[in-house]
């Protein structure tokens, strides 16, 4: 991640959770993710904060060559074991998004779920807009409905229910405003509790 990350969040498999409710928020999050996704054609794809390699893996298996990175060598085995289960080749590698460079260009860029983590999330989205060749899609956690279903569930309640490690909070239209400074939005989506949006290269 790190562009001056703050600290970690706690480590949490939400692709995997048993939690039903859960579960079920994360299928929106992927259904949206796919419906941005599916209007790119099969190409190279970049996934910047990678985690477990769910997304990389879901491209890669619609005919995308897919590389993923991420901070953690931790969350790489498990991204790497992951592909390996599904019989599917994407090349993983522990890298900070700041190491990243233009010769790790892509048409497409994935960067879910990092954006928060940052203290500067401007110097990441300009780092992402040197690596999208020209496609982004980007998402973070909608607030202030983030912390409000934290807090129902009775998770970080002496935070206002903030997750550990998220040090920016956006709101629909505040989050697209700042993406939109870089990027052309050409398609959004709002899955329950996130904004993500499908974005060009200006």
């Amino acid at each position: 991640m790190s562009l001056d990350a703050g600290p970690a969040g706690n480590y949490y498999d939400k692709y995997r959770t048993r939690n039903p409710i859960a579960r079920w928020l994360m299928q929106g999050f992927l259904s949206g993710f796919d419906r941005l996704s599916s209007s790119i054609p099969p190409g190279p794809v970049l996934e910047v904060g990678c985690g477990e390699g769910e997304l990389s893996m879901r491209l890669a298996a619609r005919g995308h060559r897919v590389r993923g990175c991420d901070v953690s060598a931790d969350v790489i085995d498990e991204a790497r074991g992951r592909a390996r289960s599904a019989g599917l080749a994407v090349e993983f590698w522990q890298c900070d998004i700041q190491d990243l460079t233009e010769h790790d260009a892509a048409p497409l860029v994935i960067c879910c779920e990092v954006l928060e983590h940052l203290r500067d999330p401007q110097a990441g989205l300009e780092r992402l807009a040197l690596l999208a060749r020209p496609w982004l899609i980007v998402s973070v956690p909608r607030e202030p409905l983030w912390r409000a279903m934290n807090m129902a569930r009775g998770k970080y309640l002496g935070q206002l229910g903030n997750t550990p490690g998220h040090l920016n909070h956006w709101g629909r239209r505040a989050f697209l405003s700042q993406v939109g400074e870089r990027f052309d939005i050409v398609k959004t989506a709002s899955p329950v509790p996130w904004t993500m949006a499908l974005c060009k290269v200006k």
